[in-house]
């Protein structure tokens, strides 16, 4: 996959993957104190003498000629919407953004200090440096021009038979380039005891099949600037037709498309479970040449089945496979071998990428300084040992203790609320409870740091770095077949600014760079903290009982209908879900790209669910006492007011269709409205009334928890 696309697909965007990371790992789970704790009472502050609180609230950036009950949103972020431009080499701007940037800025100093003589400490810090020092060795790369890239050219122009294929595209897999499917290793739904191979759909070089198949004029202007931008890639590689290539590799890719099954329909894990003994592959797709795909994919001895996550397409592709002529197939794939190691090649082959990539797909005008796309490489190739340097310099222990604190307080919180919902039976009630009960915590960063001995980097060598660590990482997730289910293995790196649920491993992940402000204020009032970064830990955990975590119980095992709810219960839930749909698809936020409520339902619910679940927490933290007034604001505004400015962003239009089109989280400006809406408390702390634009009647609210 393109590695513009690559970040957006599996960094979650924003907070919350839902069932995206195929993740693995888990702590003990932490019992719940038996009286809620307020965030700041600690071990961290024992004996220390503590400066005074403050609120937390960017009051700066409020626009007081908005009133708060017509649009909560702009009120809190009013002037900074008005102020801030989206900087030219970014899609969007933001706090998550912004806090990316100052991971940036963090890791390029460890890394620059890697560097100096003498910095290097080990082998694994050695590799970091030597991996940096190539990509930022442009005089080479502009000497070398095509050349890392001959062998692996050759090898597809060296084809004589589509039966030849199959290997190939085991080998791409291997090298981290595009095909039309890719391989994912991660825990079996179906037995938390076992690491599975799953075979899922790609092969696009474009972020979703609607790019291809829906004819709005922006997606097709897009279209459009994609084949001349392949025809144009193809002439830098000195292909004499490039034309007539770029026009049959768009045709391919577009067929492809048609026989893919669309992202709400990859929603549905009982629907993506397809288990397939390896004798019965050839049913899938008659005449494909499995044993050699099983050989050269390294998967042969080391598992006697597979899951395909979507058997229609597998069967599809082999049609398209048997109907489309070598040389297509040829051109195709020395299209995305080019495509996917562009960014590491010279200096014309990186412009047309990010042309088309940045500019044409996501309205960028600028590439990102070379220095961030360095960091960027060696976050991706080795970012744990880079982790645990940026762990030992910027996440103080006290900050760890803190959100320990918090996490605890929301557990208890979901764990009161989940013995009085009205709509669940006493068995769903028991169930929830048990799964609760086992839900792991992990903060900061992992108790067992990845190792990267295996990994060979060659400084002077940056596309075999790079096809080097991209194989390190395909063989580390390979060997895991056969072998007991670890879970104490992260999939975010502790830099990460982000958050995760892993429905298989019922664990909520909080890497170390999402905690600090404006999430997470270790300076802040409760208030500020639990609206913000306590919404977000009420977000992740609420994904362990959405439409999708729901159907997997305490152990990570996918359950069938009705799982473990009643079958009344679940025809509640439902119902509820089905609202909440229809709620958010009433909103575009551009004309004629409104959010996709079915796409969007696990992140809506989990948005809606952990703001109620820590408005609830934050009250238990106060156990009985008054909230004090800061900023002229009582404890309750604060609260919303911290939500609503995690949420400040700016997004540019190209950008908005790419994510209504393939991510599942909202728009952040209605993930800062339409949450405190459904919220009967938001009511009552800022006084709004029938009339207002914030107020829906009560019997138009969503309500799960």
């Amino acid at each position: 996959m393109n590695r513009l696309l690559w970040v957006l697909a599996s960094a979650c965007v924003l907070v919350g993957c839902g069932k995206a990371p195929q993740t693995s790992g888990t702590a003990a789970s932490p019992a719940a104190p038996a009286k809620p704790a307020a965030a700041g009472s600690a071990a961290d502050t024992a004996g220390a003498t503590q400066p005074a609180l403050v609120s937390g609230i960017d009051t700066q950036n409020f626009d007081t000629a908005v009133r708060p009950q017509d649009d909560f949103y702009r009120y809190v972020n009013g002037k900074w919407l008005e102020t801030t431009q989206i900087p030219a080499d970014k899609g969007s701007y933001g706090t998550f953004v912004q806090l990316n940037d100052d991971s940036l800025d963090e890791l390029h100093d460890i890394i620059d200090g890697l560097g100096k003589p003498g910095g290097a400490s080990d082998a694994e810090q050695q590799k970091i440096a030597d991996l940096y020092a190539s990509f930022m060795d442009e005089p080479t790369l502009e000497r070398l021009g095509l050349m890392p890239l001959q062998e692996e050219l050759a090898r597809i122009d060296a084809l004589t038979s589509k039966q030849q294929i199959a290997g190939l595209i085991a080998h791409l897999n291997r090298i981290g380039v595009t095909a039309p499917y890719t391989p994912d290793v991660h825990q079996d739904a179906h037995d938390s005891s076992k690491y599975v191979f799953d075979l899922g759909q790609d092969g696009l070089g474009l972020p979703d099949r609607d790019y291809y198949l829906q004819n709005s004029p922006q997606l097709v202007q897009i279209r459009k600037q994609y084949q001349a931008h392949i025809e144009r890639m193809l002439t830098l590689a000195a292909d004499a037709h490039a034309a007539a290539d770029a026009h049959a590799i768009f045709a391919l890719e577009t067929a492809l498309a048609r026989v893919q099954w669309t992202r709400v329909e990859n929603r549905d894990p009982i629907k993506t479970y397809n288990k397939y003994p390896i004798a019965r592959l050839a049913t899938l797709a008659p005449g494909y040449d499995w044993d050699a795909y099983l050989t050269e994919s390294g998967v042969r001895g080391r598992t006697d089945y597979l899951v395909v996550s979507q058997p229609s397409y597998i069967s599809g592709f082999n049609h398209l496979l048997r109907t489309t002529p070598l040389p297509v197939w040829k051109a195709y794939f020395r299209w995305h071998v080019l495509s996917d190691f562009a960014p590491d090649l010279s200096k014309p082959f990186v412009d047309e990428h990010f042309a088309f990539y940045g500019t044409a797909l996501q309205g960028i005008q600028q590439n990102r300084p070379r220095w961030q796309r360095g960091v960027g490489l060696v976050d991706q190739s080795i970012g744990y040992a880079l982790g645990r340097l940026y762990v030992a310099r910027y996440f103080p222990p006290a900050s760890k203790a803190r959100m320990d604190a918090l996490v605890h307080n929301l557990i208890a919180a979901y764990r009161a609320d989940i013995m009085t919902l009205d709509w669940m039976s006493p068995q769903t009630r028991q169930k929830a409870e048990d799964k609760l009960s086992k839900l792991a915590t992990k903060i900061g960063y992992p108790v067992k740091w990845r190792d990267y001995s295996a990994l060979r980097i060659v400084r002077g060598d940056l596309l075999g770095d790079v096809m080097r660590a991209n194989e390190f990482e395909y063989n580390r997730n390979l060997y895991k077949l056969g072998q007991p289910v670890d879970r104490t293995e992260w999939e975010m790196t502790p830099q990460t600014v982000n958050a995760y649920y892993d429905p298989e491993h019922n664990e909520i992940v909080f890497p170390a760079a999402i905690l600090q402000p404006p999430f997470f204020n270790p300076r802040a009032d409760d208030a500020v903290n639990y609206g913000s970064v306590g919404a977000v830990i009420g977000h992740e955990i609420s994904h362990g009982f959405d439409d999708q975590g729901s159907q997997y119980d305490a152990d990570g095992n996918l359950l069938n209908p009705p799982g473990w709810f009643t079958a009344r219960d679940l025809a509640n839930f439902k119902a509820r879900t089905h609202a909440l749909v229809a709620e958010y698809s009433a909103y575009a936020p551009l004309p004629g790209y409104p959010i996709n409520g079915e796409l969007t339902l696990g992140e809506n619910i989990a948005d809606n669910s952990g703001l109620t679940i820590a408005y609830k927490a934050y009250h238990l933290s106060l156990d009985g006492h008054a909230a004090p007034v800061m900023d002229g604001f009582t404890g309750d505004q604060r609260f919303f007011l911290g939500f609503a400015q995690i949420w400040r962003s700016k997004t540019r239009d190209n950008m908005v269709i790419m994510r209504i089109k393939s991510d599942p989280h909202s728009p952040e400006r209605f993930r800062g409205t339409i949450p405190e809406m459904n919220l009967a408390a938001f009511d009552t702390a800022f006084d709004v009334k029938p009339g207002d634009k914030m107020y829906l009647p009560p019997d138009k609210r969503v309500t799960l928890w």
